[in-house]
């Protein structure tokens, strides 16, 4: 066994042995670990960093299940039982706040109609007055919106770590941080996960790394058609008008990527207003959402649109920010809220996308799963949906792993 580095030295011995091995204490690998041993597996989960830091760490924490499709919806569905269960067992905040999609235009709630018409009843048009007053928005400009009920608010870094705590402090179960998974090789009936503090011999290894995948399987990434992007976000000042506890408002170009709007022949209506008038903010992919936190709101999301910082696959790993994409969501946040709002904090968060599959067990999802190599499962959630459907994902990839 490859001894321990320096920097792990203070570290407790990683296990011997494992039925499940998981790369990433992000939402999907925690999920994956949690399902596992849920069903009497034993579970370890190696993580790079120090605490929870990647893209799910980093994200709102909106649960977004009303707007998903088909089975989509049905892992978001799962998901949001799973979030309500382990928030009371592991005591972190997780709330049924809904949320509240506010239209600006006829054609913005000519699509909200027809998902609340699709939803049977997990949804609820509002009128002009209603959604100004349940989003705490300006009245001016608004025609109406969509209350979703079915939707949930955590505090994702908060979540992440109790689930990690709660996970660690079971019975065959571990979670290791500032751990470097590095390489898999398989075996008869056993993987051998090496990693920065030593190997581990495992039944199993799921790697959940989100747009690191094509740093440990380059071919699975590149057949996948997996591409990086990075999605910016703004911590704002509460305007005093904001409910702390309230719902998450999202505007209408939200409608342009979530899925249960693609069935709505309004969609196009909306998308070629904002190619006439406002093809900014479609180059910058604006997904305009005001999440409250704490005596802040979360703005987001939007994406650098200079093209010469992709390299020739169109992939985006460059650390600097767009200041356009901040105007963008700045100009946007103060003509839904009426009013300017002040930075607090900038961040960004790793983003992949993939081309959804026409095919298998996850024919037209968001989520890539494969098998690289003998003993090694790889899942990967595209479009910022790990929080949204990780937990209910993950009873589905358990069912045929070990």
């Amino acid at each position: 066994m490859r001894p321990p580095s320096p920097r792990a030295a203070h570290l407790p011995p990683l296990p011997a042995t494992a039925d499940l091995v998981v790369v990433g204490a992000g939402v999907v690998g925690l999920a994956h670990a949690l399902e596992a041993h849920a069903r009497g597996h034993s579970v370890l989960v190696v993580e790079r960093d120090p605490r929870p830091a990647g893209a799910s760490a980093r994200r709102s924490g909106h649960v977004a299940v009303t707007t998903q499709d088909a089975a989509t919806l049905s892992c978001a569905l799962a998901s949001r039982e799973r979030w309500l269960k382990l928030g009371r067992e592991a005591g972190f905040w997780v709330k049924d706040t809904g949320a509240v999609v506010v239209a600006r235009s006829a054609d913005e709630l000519a699509v909200l109609d027809d998902l609340v018409a699709a939803r049977d009843g997990d949804a609820q048009l509002l009128g002009a007055a209603q959604a100004a007053e349940r989003a705490h928005v300006a009245a001016q400009d608004v025609v109406g919106g969509a209350f979703l009920p079915l939707d949930l608010r955590i505090d994702p870094r908060d979540a992440l770590r109790s689930l990690a705590t709660a996970l660690d402090s079971r019975p065959r179960a571990d979670v290791a941080w500032s751990t470097t998974a590095l390489t898999f090789e398989a075996g008869t009936g056993r993987t051998l996960v090496r990693t920065s503090r030593g190997e581990v011999v495992a039944r199993r290894a799921l790697v959940a790394v989100g747009p690191d995948l094509d740093r440990f399987f380059p071919d699975e990434a590149a057949r996948a058609g997996l591409r990086h992007d990075v999605r910016q976000v703004l911590r704002v000042a509460t305007p005093a008008r904001h409910d702390p506890a309230g719902p998450a408002v999202l505007g209408g170009t939200t409608l342009l990527r979530d899925a249960a709007s693609a069935h709505s022949p309004a969609l196009a209506d909306v998308r070629e207003r904002l190619r006439t008038d406002a093809p900014e903010l479609l180059d910058a992919g604006v997904h305009l959402a005001l999440t409250p936190h704490g005596d802040t709101l979360l703005l987001g999301e939007a994406r650098r649109t200079d093209a010469d910082r992709r390299d020739d696959a169109g992939h985006d790993r460059d650390p600097e920010r767009s200041e356009t994409a901040d105007a963008l969501l700045l100009r946007e946040a103060r003509a839904l809220l009426g009013r300017p709002v002040e930075v607090r904090q900038r961040w960004s968060v790793p983003d992949v996308a993939v081309p959804r599959p026409r095919r298998g067990p996850f024919a037209g999802t968001p989520f890539v799963v494969t098998d690289p190599a003998p003993g090694v499962t790889t899942v990967t959630v595209a479009d910022g949906l790990g929080t949204t459907t990780a937990l209910g994902l993950a009873a589905k990839v358990v069912d045929g792993l070990l």
